[in-house]
């Protein structure tokens, strides 16, 4: 099977090309790398030992996204890219709802051209807004509180009313709850621009060396310690559940729906504590007021997956840890270090270029 990976040099995307080549797939990679960086994907040729081809193409471009099709015989998609940073979406929704939902649509548009029916699409827990119980099985009511939540819920819809109106169409919506971690190799990890949106990577930089302290947003949320709770897991298992998602997309029509996460909460104070004794590292923090829209708990039903999958998280907190220290100690800086280095390896590797809407794009081999 020949996957289109749409985002795959981010952070869940790069995690789970290497899977999905692990698995014997062929992969095509688009990305337009404004939040990750093509030295991800160098690395996951170094970890698997496989080639793919990588576009450098914006989900909005529908003429280049045409071309990808007619250039390789795709079978199905994996779809990752969009923008995702809850504060940032609030300020700039317009920028979120064209991004995230257009490029969704036109997506769409250039599949149902090709006859190629079968996608994963990255959705979220933010769907999911302030639960009523926890945990959280997917049937629950959806409320999202944020632009970024409502643009993965509207594409939700988009991609029901799609199977609606064509039954022969084959999609997974998998919501996803707090991804940690990296690979084993500490070779490709999350690597956010400016500083960083979740928890995992502030403490990791906080760790070492390159934040001051962790900012803690209250600690009088009705929870065993006052600190907010999430469900929290190893990217690895994330990207071994979009490979379970896709043999289910390519077995059965319809639309079908799957948290993943681990079904079980830890407190920012707890996840601080299993970071120092992975690390061996103090993590300073500062006690805060609570952010406008935070939640007190929120973690995963995550039997349907095992159920219909047969998945479930392996991965326990001190590996997850213990593999985001390992990644973040050997790349303080991200793949932003390694700019000279990538250049220098691009001159070397062989290009292809074309043109659409008037904009060059790159295709390296």
């Amino acid at each position: 099977m020949t996957v289109l990976v749409t985002g795959g040099a981010g952070y869940i995307g790069s995690h789970t090309c290497v899977e999905l080549l692990n698995a014997g797939h062929d992969i095509v990679v688009i990305d337009n790398f404004s939040n990750s960086h093509p030295e991800a994907l160098k690395r996951v040729k170094e970890i698997t030992g496989k080639t793919f081809h990588t576009y450098s193409i914006d989900i909005l471009d529908e003429d280049g996204l045409a071309r990808i099709f007619t250039e390789h015989e795709i079978t199905a998609v994996i779809h990752f890219a969009g923008l995702k940073a809850v504060g940032e979406s609030v300020s700039e929704p317009l920028w979120y709802y064209s991004n995230n939902v257009i490029g969704t649509i036109l997506l769409c548009e250039v599949m149902k051209r090709n006859g190629v029916k079968n996608l994963v699409f990255s959705s979220s827990a933010t769907v999911y807004g302030e639960p009523d119980t926890v945990p959280i099985p997917e049937n629950s009511l959806l409320k999202t509180t944020n632009p970024y939540g409502r643009t993965k819920y509207m594409i939700e819809e988009i991609l029901r009313d799609i199977h609606f109106a064509d039954p022969e169409w084959s999609i997974a919506l998998l919501r996803y709850f707090n991804p940690i971690g990296a690979h084993e190799s500490g070779k490709i990890g999350e690597a956010p621009q400016g500083t960083p949106n979740n928890l995992l990577p502030y403490i990791s930089q906080v760790a070492v060396g390159k934040l001051g302290e962790l900012k803690v947003y209250g600690d009088d949320y009705q929870t065993h310690d006052g600190t907010g709770v999430r469900d929290y897991i190893h990217v690895i298992d994330l990207s071994l559940g979009h490979v379970k998602a896709l043999e289910k997309v390519k077995s059965s029509k319809g639309v079908h729906t799957y948290n993943l996460g681990t079904g079980r909460g830890y407190s920012v104070l707890e996840m601080v504590k299993a970071f120092e004794k992975a690390s061996g590292r103090e993590i300073s923090y500062t006690i805060l007021g609570r952010r406008p829209g935070d939640i007190p708990v929120c973690f995963a039903d995550t039997s349907k997956a095992f159920e219909e999958l047969g998945w479930r998280a392996e991965r326990e907190i001190n590996k997850m840890c213990e593999d985001t220290w390992r990644w973040q100690r050997r790349n303080p800086e991200g793949y932003t270090s390694i700019e000279t280095e990538k250049q220098t390896s691009l001159e070397k590797e062989p290009t292809k270029f074309f043109v659409t809407h008037k904009q060059e794009k790159v295709l390296n081999e």
